[in-house]
């Protein structure tokens, strides 16, 4: 068999045709009713000439009909773009464009903001619109209704066959610059994030039948928290369906929501971005602890973002027995290691510091040779391997990331730092863009928002320079206060001077309502630097 993502999901289906398959809002569906009515939509999305290689934007919250579009697209042996829905009507215009969008599916929500957009776009010449009880109006839009195209089109899965070559692409916005697509071919991100290798084993399957087979035993209730529209659930669903798993989606996060989801459906996984989603999730627990069981639960995963040591001892004195596991990747290189969190060890050294994955390594940052575990040097972690093509339509830029080194091995370096340690292990120091360069002196703002979160009073916080006469660079804190006390700089000083060097504390405060952050949980620091430089009160 061909690793072909729509294929291996068809296989699962065939495998496991009974089994409860997707818990959203209300709406539940088996594995054959999914494959069924993805069916209809791709047969008529082949209607209005969709194909190999066209590009369909999904422009939803998590959803039923986002699930099905992800496989009716990939059927087609076309490609999906994933869609922020947080966009403004500039940003959307740049991805539509960008994107070379051919086919649109999106929620009635949308429909005016799209169609103030579209109308410079020739290539798109088809939408189907799902109806979502908003009333919002259409405008000008010309669309066909998703539910009419269920019951118009045929449920048979009779399609020409496909290629492991096939593309997958990854819109991703990081914390700079417009979005870029990043383009994988399905065998290899398969490989990297669909389970074809087991990142905690490191163990590579032969067969996609061998992987779908893992869940034969026991069907795993997983529940992944941030939108669909990001990489990280998109995995857990789309790994999760390959070993027949159940999955619980939410319209959107909810944190009191959750815990009564984790009890009624009986949830074993939840999967989160890191402290945006982890501190609520505690604050809802301890309010209603009381009434909720569950007990079913046994693993809690983070990925994408930062997940802070006192965020860590905060579950683990709730759920000690919980596996905690911190998972680190990127859009570039699919899953770069995997940390079991450890009571009384969640210190943090820079980042989060993870056994690596398969393929991943520290490379030297002029260079570009392998860094030996315990030299000291702080390099680009970098994948080799299953990487992807490149970025979409963006030469310059895939030249940059996806590099030949000097070992002959083609890598993906995204740009995010790190240390290899002496015991093999990687510690991961964040994206250049959290660069702080302060007389000399590298400082890592994932580390020191890490540091300042360890206050009593500080529920959030994002770190960024700031110009200084003396040093350069200095550092700034941007906070979100747990309750009504201020702390003052020295107060926050003292606490962050516990958990790393002196030179690395901030050096002012700028208190906010709310930190800004993108539904994945990753820091605004275009915002957090406004606000440090006075630009935004």
């Amino acid at each position: 068999m061909e690793f072909n993502l729509a294929t291996i999901f068809e296989y699962a289906v065939d495998q496991y045709p009974e089994r409860e398959y997707i818990v959203c809002d209300g709406k539940r569906c088996t594995y054959k009713e999914m494959d069924e009515r993805a069916n209809r939509l791709a047969h008529h999305l082949a209607s209005q000439g969709i194909g190999q290689d066209d590009h369909v934007g999904i422009y939803a919250y998590n959803s039923m009909e986002w699930v099905e579009t992800l496989w009716a697209v990939f059927k087609l042996r076309a490609v999906w773009i994933n869609i922020n829905f947080r966009y403004v009507e500039d940003e959307l215009a740049y991805i539509f464009e960008n994107a070379d969008l051919k086919a649109l599916v999106l929620q009635r929500e949308f429909a005016q903001r799209t169609a103030n957009v579209i109308t410079s776009l020739p290539q798109l010449q088809h939408t189907v619109l799902i109806e979502d009880g908003s009333g919002a109006d259409a405008g000008a839009l010309d669309f066909v209704e998703y539910e009419n195209v269920m019951n118009e089109n045929s449920p048979a899965r009779d399609f020409p066959a496909r290629s492991g070559e096939d593309k997958y692409m990854l819109y991703t916005g990081g914390t700079t610059g417009m979005p870029k697509g990043v383009v994988w071919q399905h065998k290899d991100v398969f490989m990297a994030l669909g389970g074809g290798i087991d990142q905690t084993t490191g163990v590579e399957y032969k067969t996609a039948e061998e992987v779908v087979k893992k869940g034969a035993a026991f069907q795993l209730c997983l529940f992944p928290l941030a939108p669909l529209m990001h990489g990280a659930s998109q995995w857990a669903v789309m790994g999760g369906s390959f070993e027949g798993r159940k999955l619980v989606l939410r319209k959107q996060f909810d944190a009191g929501q959750t815990w009564r989801d984790i009890d009624a459906e009986k949830i074993n996984g939840i999967f989160i971005t890191g402290d945006a989603m982890a501190i609520p999730l505690m604050d809802a627990y301890e309010k209603i602890k009381d009434d909720v069981d569950v007990s079913s639960m046994f693993v809690f995963a983070s990925s994408a973002v930062i997940f802070s040591s006192s965020v860590k001892d905060r579950v683990m004195a709730h759920f000690p027995n919980v596996m905690l596991l911190d998972s680190i990747g990127s859009s570039e290189t699919g899953g770069n290691g995997i940390l079991k969190a450890e009571k009384g060890k969640t210190a943090m050294k820079g980042g989060p510091t993870v056994e690596p994955g398969p393929g991943t390594v520290v490379l030297d940052q002029e260079t570009y040779e392998i860094l030996e575990p315990g030299c000291g040097k702080t390099g680009f972690v970098a994948t080799t391997g299953y990487i992807p093509i490149g970025y979409y339509k963006d030469p310059e830029k895939t030249a940059k990331t996806f590099i030949t080194a000097p070992d002959g091995k083609r890598y993906a370096i995204p740009g995010d730092h790190a240390i290899h340690e002496a015991d093999g292990t990687i510690t991961m120091l964040g994206r250049g863009s959290g660069c702080i360069n302060s007389g000399g002196e590298k400082i890592f703002s994932e580390e020191v928002e890490s540091a300042c979160k360890n206050h009593v009073d500080i529920y959030d916080c994002v770190v960024v320079g700031v110009p200084d006469e003396r040093w350069g660079s200095k550092v700034a804190a941007i906070i979100e206060l747990r309750g009504e006390h201020q702390p003052d700089l020295e107060a926050v000083q003292e606490e962050c001077r516990k958990h790393i060097a002196r030179y690395k504390v901030p050096r002012e405060l700028h208190f906010v309502t709310k930190v800004l952050r993108a539904p994945s949980g990753k820091p605004d620091y275009r915002w957090a630097k406004a606000i440090a430089a006075g630009e935004i009160v």
